[in-house]
């Protein structure tokens, strides 16, 4: 469930004065600011047993999305992956289920989850195909994968508890095993919200991140710092840290209320990706790196039952005010990984092994004192703590 925001008492990259872009947030700079859009999180954590892993779901509506399906458009930017359900968004253009995320061994009991989510609306009574659209990230180097600790019930905990307003981000849900640059991360999301006069349409991400690269915030390649920590270490030996952790998976979730056909927003995924590599994320061979993209607006819905030889989909954005949305979706993605770093807490001996991040994370907030002793292009870059 959303609430218990922000866990822990960790604060969002902007709260220590990163900014990134210069499009103005939604009212909680998250997916959830596109109307409509719900998220829910299970989160499993035992270290008894190895377990830290989770659920996280996205709902497009409160309602019956099978019955009213919404556009969807998919970018692989690396297809090292087990994401189910592409072929059918692919060809088809609509998303029929709510998105869950999880884990890579756990797509089966999402899968399960998602049909029986489904099969409990009345009006879906005679449904005998589902097109179940599960993302996953391989959370095995905190988590004791191959144990399956997500079961059936735990994603219909998440879907019928998901819901709208702030969302908790960090070691939650999907993301509670999951690492980026060789740091502690997890869930992220922020939003961007458009000026009237370029549309007002409202853009939100959400982001699973377990991947790598060179951490960059805001153009500066933090990681090359971080790597070679504690500083001394040559720059040869930061850049083989970060490739060492390069591999990985990230899921990249888009939402907005921009009437938007499958094609429109398979080309709004795409700017989802370059908000990926903005952080310095290299898509590497072994990585999954997948951008979802999906419209609310009621007008672009498709009926499950309809008349025969009826027309669908309503008036869309045109081409030459796309620019605007692309824009949006590439500020809030990078926004989004930013965060599901700094919000990342863990309850895992295994993951104890940041030394910024973790210590950013931790400590709530920086001093003047406490920047100085960081690296210099941290102290550059990091401010005064701005906030929003």
């Amino acid at each position: 469930m959303n609430s218990s925001f922000p866990p822990n008492g960790r604060k969002r990259a902007r709260e220590y004065g990163i900014r990134i872009g210069v499009l103005p947030t939604g009212e909680n700079n998250a997916i959830t600011d596109v109307e409509g859009v719900l998220v829910g999180h299970v989160t499993l954590n035992d270290e008894r047993i190895g377990m830290h892993t989770g659920v996280t779901a996205i709902r497009p509506h409160p309602g019956n999305v099978f019955q009213a399906k919404v556009p969807c458009g998919v970018f692989l930017g690396n297809g090292f992956g087990k994401m189910t359900g592409y072929a059918q968004v692919k060809e088809l253009g609509n998303l029929e289920t709510p998105i869950i995320l999880t884990n890579t061994m756990s797509i089966a009991a999402a899968i399960d989850g998602l049909i029986d989510w489904t099969f409990e609306y009345e009006e879906n009574e005679d449904v005998m195909s589902v097109n179940c659209f599960v993302g996953e990230t391989n959370d095995s180097g905190v988590n004791d994968i191959r144990a399956r600790f997500v079961q059936k019930a735990h994603v219909l905990s998440a879907l019928k508890h998901a819901a709208s307003g702030p969302v908790v981000e960090g070691a939650v849900g999907a993301g509670t095993g999951t690492k980026a640059f060789g740091f502690k991360a997890g869930i992220g999301t922020a939003s961007r919200k458009l000026p009237d006069s370029l549309g007002g349409w409202t853009v939100g991400a959400l982001v699973q991140a377990n991947f790598g690269g060179i951490l960059t915030i805001d153009g500066e390649a933090i990681g090359l710092e971080l790597g070679g920590y504690p500083y001394e270490k040559p720059i040869e030996a930061a850049l083989a840290n970060a490739m060492e952790n390069a591999d990985g998976s990230i899921m990249m979730i888009v939402a907005t209320d921009a009437p938007l056909d499958a094609r429109g927003l398979e080309r709004l995924a795409k700017r989802a990706f370059m908000g990926m590599t903005r952080t310095g994320g290299v898509a590497s061979n072994g990585s999954g790196d997948f951008a979802v993209a999906f419209s609310t607006a009621e007008s672009v819905r498709v009926k499950h039952k309809a008349p025969e030889f009826s027309l669908e989909g309503g008036k869309l954005v045109r081409n030459d005010d796309m620019t605007p949305l692309f824009m949006a979706a590439i500020e809030a993605t990078e926004e989004a990984i930013l965060n599901s770093l700094f919000l990342a807490a863990s309850s895992c001996v295994r993951c104890l092994s940041s030394p910024f991040l973790l210590a950013c994370a931790q400590r709530g907030s920086f001093t003047r004192t406490e920047r100085s002793k960081a690296p210099g292009v941290v102290v550059k870059r990091f401010g005064t703590g701005r906030g929003q």
